[in-house]
């Protein structure tokens, strides 16, 4: 197999396991919080790359436009996310955490690092390294990082 089919594979594979429903809904379980399992990768989305707007989260998340915005209206009834003015063009709105929204993310956050760390067991400390920097290359942005409004 060439290597570029075979990187193909691997993304393809990490992918699918990325995007599994069932992981989705232990990571929440593990963690304590109860929240549709369709807004969980909105959220982490916001709140990685917020403050954003509906149109980039759509785009990023491969979904429908008005259907993330409907989930985001979800989000906000349940006090996870607000939308604020961008300073560079009044017209967009863009999506943060509210406070609410930041602890639910922090508590995702911990069991997720105690999963990846569980999953890297049998790494040494300068493969994970590695790793990490090998995957920060591979998914670069082209346009470079965005900057933080």
């Amino acid at each position: 197999m060439h290597w570029a089919d075979e990187l193909h594979l691997l993304l393809l594979r990490l992918s699918g396991l990325i995007n599994r429903p069932d992981i989705d809904e232990r990571l929440l379980a593990d963690a304590g919080i109860e929240l549709e399992r369709a807004l969980f990768p909105l959220l982490s989305r916001i709140g990685v790359f917020g403050p954003i707007s509906v149109v980039e989260l759509a785009a990023q998340a491969g979904r429908d436009h008005s259907t993330v915005s409907r989930q985001v209206e979800r989000l906000e009834e349940l006090g996870l996310v607000e939308r604020r003015p961008s300073l560079s063009d009044r017209r967009v709105r863009l999506l943060a955490p509210t406070s609410k929204g930041h602890e639910i993310l922090k508590r995702l956050a911990k069991v997720r690092r105690k999963k990846i760390k569980a999953r890297l067991a049998d790494f040494t400390d300068t493969e994970r390294d590695q790793l990490i920097e090998l995957l920060r290359r591979f998914s670069a942005d082209e346009q470079g990082p965005r900057q933080p409004e």
